[in-house]
């Protein structure tokens, strides 16, 4: 089989807090192959972005760190990589859009000069070269008179247009890999899958490869091959889309598949998984999902499952799995 484009094994990363550290990812191996698209679920907490901004070595400092693991890009270890090294990955090689784009575009520059920057840094083009890829990359996402649009500021626009221009940004370059994390959430439905397929449409003509991260089930379904579920900082499920769809094997997948809300709905209230993800500090020796689990057993609260192969391309934490997949 062909070597993954991104491979993690063993993952641990640590926050410095009051009282001692917090392994907020702790022990994650998961890799993304050429040309797919993985997305990473779970609700908050549960070490999604945490996952993300390990591999981008962009934790927040001195509080975060990564304690143990290693991560590889197309064979090449990036935990250990200087930061000088990891600006010439970061944007060229792999690049991110967030959640909330305000937050990541600088309100004193025009969205043209800050497309302009990454490519003048990664592709070494002139000024005016730049600025005609920066149109053409505001052509390619969809805004309209991107001659114009190149000179307004962030808060001209739009909540659907910023997250358009982060898209352009990160795409600037021609990344290899692109995380987008939660890219969809602060907008409404109709930008939301306006945003969707326009990302759906540049992985088939970019040929690149995305990690979705995303606590939304509904746009994985539409958008994703594989799917890594996340809990308490570990991994409890992952497989292709179509099987973890059609049938879960972990209790919390199910629930968040439960969770879903369906035209053809007849109940009153929609599902909910009872309880919150555990504090951190307080995990247990058990399985994590013990506590909200409808399906727990005394083997559940003592000792914690591993993740292990159940069918082919199919790993679930949990000691009933087996059964389930009858």
């Amino acid at each position: 089989m062909a070597e993954p484009l991104l491979e993690v094994r063993d993952l641990v990363t640590c926050f410095e807090a009051d009282g001692g550290e917090i392994a907020a990812v702790d022990g994650v191996s998961l890799h993304v192959d050429a040309g797919e698209t993985l997305s990473i679920v779970g609700e908050s907490g549960s070490g999604k972005s945490v996952t993300s901004l390990s591999i981008m070595r962009l934790l927040p400092k001195p509080a975060g760190y990564i304690r143990s693991g290693d991560i590889s890009f197309e064979g090449e270890a990036l935990r250990d990589k200087s930061e000088a090294d990891m600006r010439r990955v970061r944007g060229r090689r792999i690049a991110m859009i967030y959640q909330e784009p305000m937050t990541s575009l600088n309100p004193v520059f025009t969205v043209g000069q800050q497309i302009m920057e990454a490519i003048e840094l990664h592709l070494g083009l002139s000024r005016r070269d730049a600025r005609a890829r920066a149109i053409d990359m505001l052509r390619l996402v969809g805004i309209p008179a991107p001659e114009d649009r190149i000179d307004d500021y962030p808060h001209h626009m739009s909540g659907g247009m910023r997250q358009r221009v982060m898209i352009a940004m990160a795409l600037s370059c021609e990344p290899k890999l692109l995380i987008a994390d939660e890219p969809t959430t602060a907008l409404d439905a109709t930008v939301q899958a306006q945003i969707l397929e326009l990302l759906r449409k540049l992985k088939r003509e970019l040929g690149m490869s995305i990690m979705l991260i995303t606590h939304d089930l509904g746009v994985v379904a539409e958008t994703c091959d594989r799917v890594v579920v996340m809990y308490g900082g570990k991994i409890v499920e992952e497989g292709d889309v179509r099987s973890i769809f059609r049938k879960p094997l972990h209790p919390y997948t199910e629930g968040l598949l439960a969770s879903i809300p369906r035209i053809d709905e007849t109940r009153e209230r929609l599902h909910v998984i009872p309880g919150i993800v555990p504090n951190p500090r307080d995990r247990g020796a058990g399985c994590r999902f013990a506590s909200r689990c409808a399906y727990v057993m005394d083997e559940c609260r003592a000792r914690l499952p591993e993740l292990r192969q159940i069918a082919t391309g199919r790993n679930v934490a949990c000691f009933l799995a087996e059964e389930r997949n009858r």
